[in-house]
């Protein structure tokens, strides 16, 4: 993820560097994968404050993401890099060949058009849904599913 870097004018400037968001090729999400965030604003049901200090910020829609992988033998297809305001990691637009669309967490090495699948025999690449023990010993792995 390539970072910008601000010249140090200004005391609050130095060190400051920021994402540069060359990677993101699509600005708007997948309507049929949104759902409401709601937020609390530090109150309770009964409307009183239970935590200082929580709200305001801008309004939120959640991107439901695909944990589970558990479309097996099918492949999909990476459709566009999304920027998630909910995570700090990207967000990968999945079209699977019986025509269902999904967002999974996206490695830093997936670009669009690659293909992914998850199988229990699937290649060792980026994107790619194995068991763990079929994984060969030092492959760097992300996004484990804990049972």
């Amino acid at each position: 993820m390539p970072m910008k870097e601000y010249n140090p004018i200004t005391p609050g400037r130095r060190q400051m560097n920021v994402s540069d968001f060359a990677e993101i090729t699509k600005k708007r999400p997948e309507k049929s994968l949104l759902a409401h965030k709601t937020r609390s604003g530090g109150r309770n049901n009964h409307g009183r404050i239970t935590t200082r200090h929580i709200g305001g910020g801008h309004k939120k829609r959640y991107r439901i993401i695909d944990f589970r992988r558990d479309k097996l033998d099918i492949p999909a297809k990476v459709a566009a890099i999304e920027y998630d305001p909910n995570r700090n990691a990207r967000i990968a637009l999945l079209f699977y060949a019986d025509g269902e669309k999904r967002y999974i967490i996206a490695p830093q090495s997936l670009g669009v058009g690659r293909e992914v699948v998850a199988s229990e025999s699937a290649d060792i690449l980026p994107g790619n849904a194995l068991p763990l023990r079929n994984i060969p010993v030092g492959t760097n792995i992300y996004n484990i599913e804990l049972k």
